[in-house]
């Protein structure tokens, strides 16, 4: 049994435990759970788990590599020694100490608490809280863990005693546990935990310990928890979001752009190994941030209907089932297999974080996890799935967008000062943007169809092609033509290059004039969008603009993969590209409405 299936049996075990936590904290009213945040740090956690399945190099394979070729200890002797009772328990405390370094220099080197903070973000403190871990930590952490491969720990005992060490870790994330007295004082417990995870000045950077809390007191780290003064839980540095892959990325980002600004090459470097918040002083100077101050933290809890909020939580269940099957059989898919299937789930919790926090429509999440597991089956070959969820994701699209004529019809209210005559104007002008985004999600559903079904191939590229014309003339109603010259070379010289790997890869006689129109409508789709662009200046005007170029990619993929060679993943990153160009090109025009 590997670890991945380890974890599935014991996923509902915590389930169990944090119901039961939450059960009491609805008869405490102590105000440690918050819904959405609760999932974030769940979502976290599946997130964390499934993306493990490709770091197993990292976290066992090195160490395994390292065991066998330069222990320092005979194999045999060993062997002998680690698999006793008493080398078991050695091997615990050897692997709790290893941590405690990890741990601890997690906190106070800036590119170990990139991958660290994400299990710090939770403004909540409670079992979910445990959940909450980082998908980046293995990159850097596995070096810790080295001592015990040169001592010659047998990769077995040490896999056992990592999980034992993380399993008990779970526990202590609660409010709801008092102090224990002499337990405190040797193991990290609940009211140890709670002071580590606070920002308070005086907790701050304490209680390091993953079993023991010795080594705190040995090492000069210890806090003894005040009851005269409750933790404040979270960073110094909010996240303020409830996107998966931005909990993990932020601080990588925020390192990266302090390294980008400076202007010493000394200080580029130091911004990864220094503690956290420290900062060039020349970036400080030109980029300042506020001082922290606790008495103005407060819990980020953006407003979610009901209705949303109950199609979040049913949402999140269905992920977390499948996520435990994807665990349950990832040692025996294939490579490809298994990172369709890891892409799918992610985009599924990313489109949830969204949802829930408001930055997505509903309709929008479930076109998003009609796109992912379009392109999830096609990848694997899952017929059945395929013919259903292809279609459906941009019949989702037809009816978020058709239902976002309100929009429109609202701006009259929205403009108290508009005259009449030009309030009505500007909602014709929209009604009519309306109708050419429905037509082209349309002829690209038609497409869609076309593609599906053996021997309509053009068909279908003469769909796509009415497409990308009906896109063309939606971008055109708020913006000059193509507005951004060096935009319209640029795209055309990419479709001619296209095109030409194309002729030369043998493109058959009879399509050379429909594919060459159809390149050059695409490129000059692409263009517009990028001047619409740079002519609005606005976010939503510019997620258009990506999406138009994901179409140039994806389009240019299938082709290749077509006419050319086959290429590896070739569905996964055609289909890929293509539903994000769909979703950001409806997504930005929608909310450029608003």
């Amino acid at each position: 049994m590997n670890p991945s299936q380890i974890i599935v049996l014991a996923t509902p075990v915590f389930l169990l435990l944090i119901a039961l936590e939450f059960a009491w904290e609805l008869r405490t009213r102590r105000g440690s759970f918050g819904l959405a945040d609760a999932i974030n740090s769940l979502s976290l956690g599946i997130l964390s788990q499934i993306s493990a399945v490709f770091t197993r190099l990292l976290r066992i394979g090195l160490y395994t590599a390292v065991a066998g070729s330069l222990s320092l200890v005979p194999a045999e002797a060993a062997q002998a020694f680690w698999t006793s009772w008493y080398g078991w328990l050695l091997a615990l405390l050897f692997y709790d100490f290893c941590y405690y370094w990890h741990h601890r220099l997690g906190h106070e080197v800036g590119v170990l608490w990139a991958a660290h903070v994400v299990h710090h973000q939770s403004e909540h403190y409670n079992l979910t809280t445990a959940l909450r871990q980082t998908s980046t930590g293995a990159l850097l952490g596995w070096v810790f863990y080295l001592p015990m491969a040169l001592a010659g720990v047998p990769p077995l005992v040490f896999g056992v005693v990592a999980l034992v060490d993380l399993l008990y870790q779970f526990w202590v994330h609660t409010e709801h546990v008092p102090r224990l007295g002499w337990f405190d004082r040797w193991f990290c417990s609940p009211s140890n935990h709670r002071v580590h995870h606070a920002v308070n000045d005086r907790y701050l950077d304490r209680n390091y310990g993953g079993v023991l809390i010795v080594w705190d007191r040995v090492f000069g780290a210890f806090c003894e928890e005040d009851p005269r003064e409750p933790g404040v839980y979270g960073t110094r540095a909010p996240l303020r979001s409830w996107a998966p892959l931005w909990a993990n990325a932020e601080v990588y980002a925020a390192l990266a752009r302090d390294a980008w600004h400076t202007r010493r090459w000394s200080d580029k470097l130091r911004v990864w190994l220094k503690p956290p918040g420290w900062r060039p002083a020349d970036v400080a100077a030109r980029f300042p941030k506020p001082p922290f101050d606790i008495t103005r933290v407060q819990r980020f809890a953006p407003p979610m209907h009901p209705g949303v909020a109950a199609l979040v939580v049913l949402q999140f269940v269905a992920l977390l089932a499948l996520s435990l099957l994807f665990l349950w059989h990832a040692e025996g898919l294939s490579g490809l297999h298994a990172l369709a299937w890891f892409a799918a789930l992610t985009a599924g919790l990313w489109a949830n974080g969204a949802a829930a926090q408001g930055r997505i429509h509903w309709l929008e999440m479930l076109g998003l996890d009609a796109a992912a597991l379009a392109t999830a089956s096609s990848a694997t070959g899952w017929v059945e799935l395929h013919l259903v969820s292809k279609p459906l994701a941009l019949l989702i699209a037809l009816i978020f967008v058709a239902t976002s004529h309100r929009l429109a019809l609202g701006l009259r209210q929205k403009m108290p000062q508009t005259p009449p005559q030009a309030a009505s104007a500007g909602v014709e002008r929209s009604l009519a943007g309306l109708c050419w985004l429905l037509a082209a999600l349309a002829a690209s559903l038609a497409g869609d169809v076309a593609l599906m079904l053996p021997g309509l191939f053009i068909v279908g590229l003469g769909a796509f092609l009415l497409a990308h014309l009906a896109y063309l003339v939606l971008l055109r109603r708020d913006a000059p033509w193509f507005a951004s010259k060096a935009a319209l070379a640029g795209t055309l010289a990419a479709a001619a290059g296209v095109y030409a790997v194309l002729w030369a890869g043998g493109l058959p006689e009879g399509l050379r004039l429909p594919v060459a129109v159809y390149t050059g409508v695409i490129a000059l789709m692409a263009a517009q969008a990028l001047g619409r662009a740079r002519t609005l200046g606005d976010g939503a005007a510019g997620s258009v603009a990506i999406g138009a170029c994901c179409f140039m990619l994806s389009d240019g993929l299938l082709a290749y993969n077509r006419f050319v060679q086959p290429l590896p993943a070739a569905q996964l990153a055609v289909l890929g590209s293509y539903y994000a160009a769909q979703w950001l090109i409806v997504g930005g025009w929608v909310r450029g409405r608003r």
